[in-house]
């Protein structure tokens, strides 16, 4: 509806409990743990998603594009946590905390105007009027976000000084709710057990168990509530109480591969590593286009010790760098489980994509030289070690 391809559109989680979305470096969303542990419902999700949309298909960022062409991920979050570190302290060590950038720029990435922030509130509405979705979750929002603006500057939430909020903004959402015949419409009951199991899942990872426990209590049998608990006590670590959780979950959902990744993380993390690989090898099967999965199970593969495993590894890790090329992780365990095969020349081009993706440009141009030096002449990877060598350098110019 918003005329993107979906397939482009990149969406990344950050680990900060402040409340924030934007959109950067192109066709990427960001979206705080904060704000997603905070919605209420899924609609408060898809709406504040559809507005930071609008700003990517209106090309609010157009102006910001040459300072963030070659920046890495990595480089934009840090920049962006820079800055709102900055804002807090009222700009004391700024020059410091920016420079965390990795070159991104010395300014604020994400600081859009009144009409840019009423455009992209227009289309957002357009977008889910067009999908026949409700408009009231993005209200909703607008509503926190009035609380949020009466603290003072350095207690808001980043979203606030990045997107201005007026009251023309408001009414004219209200107005819109008021009109649309999707404002009534429900969230999906799939989608509001997705929030609640999202919600759990984060809780368990980032709140300490105690809290996490004291959230989730054992009288609640829901399926969400005992995802939260299976983390909370894995995390202890307690893998008595841990293990049997997530069993259960299995066997209720035996073809949910986020509960088999569960169980495999919690047994590599205690030292189980050969018993990791099943539950891991179950959920890139229930899930083989998840980068994610296909990363960790290469991983675990590379770790368990069985070298009878390592050209399975190198086949997982292959599909996740090619489903995720700039992840980081993926690529160094491409170049561990090519260094064991004793094909150096390919192991020096995976590190060479390693150093690119976390924006080592000098590392990146070292690999690259050598496995130009190793690779046969004339063959893909030949040819793709000679482009990043020459894209590592022009990023130096």
């Amino acid at each position: 509806m918003a005329g993107l391809d979906p397939a482009v559109i990149r969406i990344y989680l950050v680990n900060d409990a402040r409340l924030n979305a934007f959109v950067a470096g192109g066709q990427n969303l960001f979206l705080n743990t904060g704000l997603l542990m905070r919605s209420q419902t899924p609609d408060q999700v898809i709406g504040v998603a559809a507005h930071e949309t609008g700003h990517i298909a209106g090309g609010h960022l157009a102006r910001t594009q040459e300072a963030l062409r070659n920046a890495t991920i990595k480089s934009i979050i840090a920049m962006v946590l820079g800055a709102a570190a900055a804002a807090a302290a009222h700009g004391q060590g700024a020059g410091g905390v920016l420079a965390g950038g990795a070159g991104v720029g010395q300014r604020s990435i994400l600081q859009y105007s009144v009409e840019q922030e009423a455009k992209a509130d227009q289309a957002g509405l357009g977008f889910l009027d067009a999908t026949g979705q409700s408009s009231k979750g993005l209200l909703q929002f607008f509503h926190i976000l009035e609380n949020e603006d009466l603290l003072s500057a350095s207690r808001q939430d980043p979203y606030l000084r990045t997107h201005p909020l007026t009251r023309q903004r408001i009414e004219y959402v209200q107005e819109f709710v008021n009109h649309s015949r999707f404002s009534d419409v429900p969230d999906k009951p799939e989608f509001i057990e997705a929030h609640k199991r999202m919600v759990a899942k984060l809780a368990g990872f980032l709140n300490p168990p105690a809290k996490t426990l004291e959230q989730y209590k054992e009288t609640d049998t829901s399926v969400a509530a005992r995802y939260a608990r299976a983390v909370a006590y894995y995390r202890i670590p307690n893998i008595a109480k841990a293990l049997p959780i997530i069993d259960g979950l299995i066997v209720q959902e035996p073809k949910n591969p986020y509960f088999h990744e569960l169980k495999g993380q919690m047994l590599f993390e205690n030292g189980k590593v050969a018993e990791a690989v099943a539950p891991y090898d179950e959920a890139v099967h229930l899930q083989p286009d998840s980068a994610l999965l296909r990363t960790e199970l290469g991983q675990v593969q590379i770790e368990s010790g069985d070298p009878s495993l390592n050209k399975r590894a190198l086949a997982n890790l292959s599909e996740g760098t090619r489903l995720e090329p700039d992840n980081s992780t993926a690529w160094h365990f491409l170049g561990v489980a090519y260094g064991r095969e004793n094909d150096i020349g390919m192991a020096a081009l995976a590190l060479a994509e390693e150093a690119m993706a976390d924006g080592d440009k000098e590392l990146a141009a070292q690999q690259a030289t050598r496995a130009t030096q190793i690779l046969k002449a004339g063959t893909p990877a030949r040819l793709r070690a000679e482009d990043l060598k020459q894209l590592a350098r022009r990023k130096d110019d």
